[in-house]
């Protein structure tokens, strides 16, 4: 009985003290750096849909064809439809569950996973992954007018652009992508 009564003692006397004393601020952990405007803005290179953070500079369907062969046709194929790496053009992606001949096409192209002219629903998010991802054995290595110029060539190997369409910041965001539907996304 007196142990409990000791204990119960104790632990209100440490319970008062507790309260007692003033807070104590958090310590600093000293991780990291702050980050100058200049050092955020080369890292933040998102692409909205509806054409936010575009960069300046244009590229051809033309331009486009000669980087496409250099840097994309050993993985993608001369068509964007060879090739070890994703399909790029075509409609017959593997998430075409609303095409009756899906099965007849997924026997013929058993690695389709959804290609640019199947269900990509904004054109910005193409050169967005593009600008980042490609090609693949050197990220980041092309300049923003390259990627605007695969970008228009990737874009009229799916018949959504003609051949003599330049893609820009304004152009872009306007290309009515079969993922998407009958409309594009309004520009802010």
């Amino acid at each position: 009985m007196r142990r409990r009564v000791f204990r119960l003692g104790l632990a209100a006397l440490l319970m008062a003290n507790a309260l007692a004393a003033e807070p104590v601020a958090p310590s600093v952990i000293g991780l990291g750096q702050p980050l100058e405007r200049a050092q955020i803005e080369r890292y933040a290179i998102t692409i909205f849909p509806d054409g936010r953070n575009l960069p300046p500079g244009q590229g051809s369907v033309a331009q486009g064809a000669t980087l496409y062969q250099a840097q994309c046709a050993a993985c993608h194929g001369n068509t964007g439809i060879e090739g070890p790496a994703a399909r790029l053009a075509g409609s017959d992606g593997f998430i075409g569950w609303s095409d009756p001949l899906r099965p007849l096409r997924v026997l013929k192209h058993p690695l389709l996973v959804v290609s640019v002219g199947a269900r990509w629903p904004y054109a910005t998010t193409l050169f967005d992954y593009v600008r980042r991802a490609m090609p693949h054995h050197a990220p980041k290595s092309l300049s923003d007018d390259e990627v605007y110029a695969v970008t228009a060539h990737v874009l009229h190997l799916n018949d959504l652009v003609p051949s003599t369409a330049v893609m820009n910041r304004d152009t872009l965001p306007r290309v009515v992508m079969p993922g998407l539907g009958k409309t594009a996304p309004t520009q802010r």
